[in-house]
């Protein structure tokens, strides 16, 4: 199980940069809608939660204090994700390598190496497992995709309507159920689902940021809790964007 440690050193240079290096205000097809409650439609989720056109996430072990990344490289720019958020890195030109730099944050990738700068120091770190993003092909119109283990659990958001469909216990029990939004954070790329009726509650809180399955250990880049029947679970998942 690939558990990520909390940040000690790159944490807080994240947290103390956010405000220049922070992922870029969702497009007009991933921004979300500013009113909470019921529509006819699917809100539009933050660009944080998307891989872009990156075809593939890559998990990153680094050095000092066992942290973790997850990046996806989205044309000439690096999505990058922490345990504290997601930030984008335009690319720098090097002699050597793939650098992405933006104020005094960098990511310079040398094969299954890479070094990562920041105001508070360097971290070293290597490759750890790589995942194929999800597409629309994979998950026929699904516009976001949440997955746990023990007991394994998947939820995911139609593209075309407030609704998800929840399946629990292994697959045993599957529902499709309305939702309202009751938190959409464009900026923390944090987003708070409810059931539209009161008599089965469940919540679906999805914030992004590096996670790392915990029976594969494939990188994700945002992190979703569960709250269904009393009980709460904890796994990963992606937004799943309409194909090029």
């Amino acid at each position: 199980m690939m558990t990520p440690s909390r940040f000690f050193v790159l944490g807080c240079a994240f947290v103390a940069i956010s405000g220049c290096a922070a992922m870029e205000s969702p497009s007009s097809a991933e921004r979300a809608k500013g009113d909470t409650g019921l529509d006819a439609k699917a809100p539009l989720f933050p660009s944080a939660l998307f891989s872009g056109q990156a075809e593939q996430f890559e998990a990153w072990h680094c050095r000092p204090a066992n942290q973790h990344l997850v990046t996806a490289v989205d044309g000439d720019v690096l999505r990058l994700w922490s345990l504290h958020g997601a930030w984008r890195l335009p690319q720098a030109i090097v002699a050597s390598g793939a650098r992405y730099q933006d104020g005094e944050i960098s990511f310079w990738n040398r094969g299954e190496q890479a070094l990562v700068e920041t105001p508070r120091g360097q971290l070293k770190c290597e490759l750890a497992a790589r995942r194929e993003a999800s597409t629309r092909e994979e998950h026929p119109g699904v516009m976001f995709r949440g997955q746990g283990n023990e007991p394994g659990w998947t939820v995911e958001l139609a593209h075309d309507a407030p609704e998800l469909t929840l399946s629990t216990d292994y697959g045993e029990n599957v529902e499709t159920l309305p939702y309202m939004v009751s938190v959409m954070d464009n900026d923390a790329g944090r987003v708070v689902l409810e059931n539209a009726d009161a008599d089965d509650f469940f919540r679906v809180r999805i914030e992004a940021g590096a996670c790392f399955d915990g029976m594969s250990g494939h990188p994700f880049p945002a992190r979703v809790t569960l709250t269904i029947d009393g009980e709460q679970y904890s796994g990963c998942g992606q937004g799943i964007a309409p194909s090029a």
